[in-house]
């Protein structure tokens, strides 16, 4: 490469960012760190403002995974997770599409990562095609947090309080202090209901194969959606089926709809 390598580094822990940093700058000086991101969110917006070479993150941090902001970044940049459970990528690093470092990080470890990294940024080839690897990384990641997946959910409704059957609901979608739920009732007729449940909490209890987030105050079952449709700036619109609402995908979430 003819310009200084740079790099991101994403974790929710300020100390191991920086302790990163540190061990990185003595590997290889002349990669410049460009960035640092507290979350998986933060991650996306900065590799949008900065496109930095090279993303280290870290698998597990709140609101947006490592993995999920890896899906978001795809082939634009060299991934490397950061992680205390080596056991999530074991597939993807056999393949060698990706790399990882477990915590605590050992110079040894990094050195060997630094080594493959010079090498893919030398011969200057392709990123691999990461889809794939990271939408198992993705199923594994749920299933590793050892929690079944939620299958009702309690609501007031008038004077009566409903189970709301997980499968029958169409989205979930962050209302002030309250999570606003539309599913199906009797017949197929639409229903809501507000909860003081968070939405952030209630994704983690959702079956991530079949709920996807696609705005930071939306949640949608993949089943319920009829179409989609691109937007302006790197956004789409979810047309429902048997709705009349239409829901909102920021760029952050565009790869659930990458085919279209």
């Amino acid at each position: 490469m003819s310009h200084r390598p740079t790099a991101l580094i994403a974790d929710d822990e300020p100390l191991l960012r920086k302790s990163l940093a540190r061990m990185l700058a003595q590997a290889w000086p002349e990669l410049e760190v460009v960035a640092q991101a507290r979350n998986g969110r933060e991650a996306v917006e900065r590799f949008e403002a900065l496109h930095p070479d090279i993303c280290f993150l870290d698998v597990h941090m709140p609101g947006l995974s490592g993995v999920e902001a890896a899906r978001t970044i795809g082939r634009r940049a060299h991934l490397v997770f950061v992680t205390a459970y080596d056991q999530y990528a074991v597939q993807a690093f056999a393949h060698g599409a990706l790399d990882y470092l477990v915590k605590p990080v050992e110079p040894e470890r990094l050195a060997d990562t630094v080594a493959r990294l010079q090498e893919r940024l030398r011969i200057a080839g392709p990123v691999p095609d990461i889809d794939a690897l990271l939408e198992q990384l993705a199923t594994q990641l749920q299933k590793k947090a050892g929690i079944a997946p939620l299958r009702w959910i309690r609501a007031s409704v008038g004077q009566a309080l409903r189970l709301i059957p997980v499968d029958e609901i169409d989205f979930l979608r962050s209302d002030e202090k309250y999570t606003r739920i539309a599913w199906r009732g009797d017949a197929g007729k639409p229903g809501e209901a507000l909860i003081r449940t968070p939405l952030k909490d209630l994704m983690a209890q959702l079956d991530g194969e079949q709920f996807v987030q696609v705005h930071r105050s939306v949640v949608v079952n993949l089943r319920s959606i009829g179409h989609v449709t691109r937007g302006d700036n790197e956004t789409a619109h979810i047309h429902l089926k048997g709705r009349d609402e239409v829901l909102p995908v920021s760029r952050t979430y565009l790869h659930h709809f990458r085919q279209m």
